[in-house]
């Protein structure tokens, strides 16, 4: 094991173990490397690495600290990543997407609230039906982001935030190039929508799938 990746093992442990905490500081950088046996610059390498993953934050004149560690501070990471992707990877995003968000619904229908459920509907109504094609998919990207948070689960709305920002170029290609993007789209929020109403897991599930898989078999097809 390189002696950078040693350093982040051995931080990584006192920080999973409890020993540090969100918010807690460090010790002095001196102290930290003879304690866990490593060069001061082993150690100030795996500082550096574990800053950029939202990990650690060193305050220039305080201190090195342990960030809040929430997962939406830690997923940061991961957009900043997602958005780097090459066009010819975007089909990737789709299937995690097709993966994920079936099961998102499911768990939205068992636990969504009325003022949600309420919010959601007065989406798909604000809608028009002759509404331009970066208005559509603003209004599909609020519609799977209040599903999501429909969950209460915080990571799923990180994740989902990250991949449906990646995707977002193939839904516009879609619209544009394809009739009846919104009669669609709105048809087949509402089903999904009927069905978390209704409680049936499985079919927000199913519908989900539809709607998903239907961007994607799109762009497996499109020139």
């Amino acid at each position: 094991m390189a002696l950078t990746d040693e350093a982040i093992v051995k931080i990584k442990g006192m920080i999973t173990s409890g020993e540090l905490g969100p918010g807690d500081r460090l010790p002095k950088e001196a102290d930290l490397a003879a304690r866990l046996g490593l060069s001061r610059n082993s150690l100030r390498e795996a500082v550096k690495a574990l800053t950029l993953v939202n990990v650690l934050d060193v305050r220039h004149g305080d201190g090195t600290y342990v960030t809040s560690l929430d997962s939406a501070h830690l997923l940061d990471a991961l957009n900043f990543m997602v958005d780097l992707h090459r066009d010819d990877s975007i089909l990737q995003f789709f299937e995690v997407r097709r993966l994920l968000e079936p099961g998102v619904a499911a768990l939205a229908a068992a636990r969504i609230g009325a003022d949600q459920l309420s919010a959601l509907r007065q989406l798909c109504a604000d809608l028009p039906t002759d509404a331009g094609v970066e208005e559509l998919v603003a209004n599909d990207l609020r519609f799977h982001r209040g599903i999501a948070e429909a969950t209460g689960n915080q990571v799923v709305c990180s994740l989902l935030d990250g991949i449906s920002g990646a995707t977002q170029r193939a839904r516009i290609w879609r619209g544009v190039t394809q009739a009846g993007a919104v009669e669609r789209t709105l048809a087949e929020h509402t089903a999904i929508l009927d069905a978390i109403q209704s409680g049936d897991a499985e079919a927000a599930r199913a519908w989900m799938t539809v709607h998903v898989a239907g961007v994607e078999t799109w762009l497996r097809q499109a020139p």
